[in-house]
């Protein structure tokens, strides 16, 4: 549990953060055998900022949505993708 309380809210990405650090720690903090964990977590902040500024550019607030809404958002744009 992060010791910030709004953790989650403010990083969408806190699950791919603390897998990364988990990582890190039980490999003695050698990168390569996590690359896979930080590239997970470089995607889920990158997905989050264009949503956030997609957000922005429509006029809707707040520009990161709320935790209870973000795997719906996940979901559709799951969608949306595997139809292209």
């Amino acid at each position: 549990m992060p010791r910030n309380p709004n953790a989650e809210r403010d990083n969408p990405c806190l699950k791919e953060q603390e897998l990364s650090y988990k990582c890190l720690s039980k490999h003695n903090y050698e990168r390569e055998p996590c690359e896979i964990y930080f590239a997970n977590y470089k995607n889920c902040k990158e997905f989050w900022g264009r949503v956030k500024s997609e957000r922005r550019a429509k006029g809707i607030e707040p520009y990161l949505p709320p935790v209870e809404e973000r795997a719906a958002i996940k979901e559709e744009h799951m969608k949306s993708n595997s139809q292209k």
